[in-house]
């Protein structure tokens, strides 16, 4: 039962997180009915809803572990490293100026892409398979979606004549800033907020 509380939690969260690249039309649609603020009240509700159940959920299903697979020997250096470039990817999203943000052009699902990826390699429970295969499949469709609408309206732009916006001015040193801050970051989460807010060292056995 646990689990089909983790299930309903994600498929609210990361639907309502979908809505803008799977029904973009019914998006603006209820934007121009309920107006932008009463729609990012609803939207952000929802989310926190599906959020709610995800938590609730992933924390009963682990009191009665189901075991999938066991991960190889080894696969949880290679999630260190992972989750190290996941904190990069999602810091470049939002710090302007850096060079890895072009480079990736979504570098937030990105980046939550490769986190996804690296609690499967490193974790075999069934809860947790849910639960990050979730988040990995929603980024890669995400992904898919979002490159389909930057070629869409780079066409747009050509077929009107007109030219695509000159890409913003990058630098080393913002890039740099950004490694920095996401490296101080990840050792933060990994040494102490990861327990603090997960219950669960990943330090544990190393």
């Amino acid at each position: 039962m646990e689990l089909w509380v983790l299930i309903l939690g994600l498929v609210i969260f990361l639907g309502v997180h979908s809505l803008k690249f799977l029904a973009p039309r019914r998006r603006a649609a209820w934007i121009e009915a309920l107006g932008e603020r009463r729609f990012k009240g609803r939207y952000s509700l929802a989310s926190l809803a599906g959020l709610v159940l995800v938590v609730v959920g992933y924390g009963q299903a682990r009191l009665v572990p189901v075991v999938v697979w066991v991960p190889p020997a080894g696969m949880k250096h290679w999630a260190f490293l992972l989750v190290w470039l996941a904190f990069i990817f999602i810091l470049a999203a939002y710090f302007p100026g850096n060079q890895i943000k072009p480079k990736l052009h979504h570098p937030m699902i990105v980046g939550v892409k490769t986190w996804a990826l690296a609690h499967l390699l490193a974790n075999g429970l069934l809860h947790q398979v849910v639960l990050f295969g979730a988040f990995l499949l929603w980024a890669v469709l995400a992904f898919i979606f979002a490159r389909k609408r930057d070629r869409l309206a780079a066409k747009a732009l050509e077929e009107a004549g007109l030219a695509p916006e000159p890409p913003l001015p990058s630098s080393s040193s913002a890039t740099g800033l950004v490694i920095s801050l996401a490296t101080l970051l990840y050792l933060v989460f990994l040494v102490w907020g990861h327990v603090y807010l997960m219950g669960v060292n990943p330090l544990h056995g190393m």
